[in-house]
């Protein structure tokens, strides 16, 4: 199993705060033979009519040398994760998590915008210190 974010436990608990139910963590993505991990999966019920809503979230601290090398790092696995989701034909939607400070400095400049707009990468923003989800972008 891989090492986990410096993070992880800080959107754990900012989605247990916001009303998520964590089913795994992590969450197993197996695909020819190879086993890969996000970091969490959860759920919440939407309304009795609409049912549960359900996602998976890849943690990144962004803590690296450069942030465009992290960006990489982060949207590559991030596009494997949604690919293998796909594959599956999963029902989870796919978040990647970040700090404030990481979404103001990556991902507010015309860089990290491209991701956003064209919804390459849906976004849980996350404020570490208090443990909570201040921001979602899909």
């Amino acid at each position: 199993m891989s090492r986990r974010d410096i993070y992880h436990d800080a959107v754990r608990h900012a989605l247990e705060k916001d009303n998520w139910t964590i089913t795994h963590d992590p969450y197993p993505l197996e695909i020819g033979g190879k086993n890969l991990a996000a970091d969490l999966a959860a759920e919440r019920l939407i309304s009795a009519t609409k049912g549960m809503q359900k996602i998976v979230v890849e943690v990144k601290s962004f803590v690296g040398q450069s942030d465009v090398h992290d960006l990489q790092q982060a949207v590559g696995q991030y596009d494997m994760y949604w690919r293998i989701l796909r594959k599956r034909n999963s029902t989870h939607q796919l978040y990647l998590a970040v700090r404030e400070t990481t979404y103001q400095a990556v991902f507010t400049d015309e860089l990290g915008q491209l991701y956003l707009e064209d919804k390459a990468v849906k976004l849980i923003v996350f404020n570490e210190k208090q443990e909570v989800i201040t921001q979602w972008i899909d």
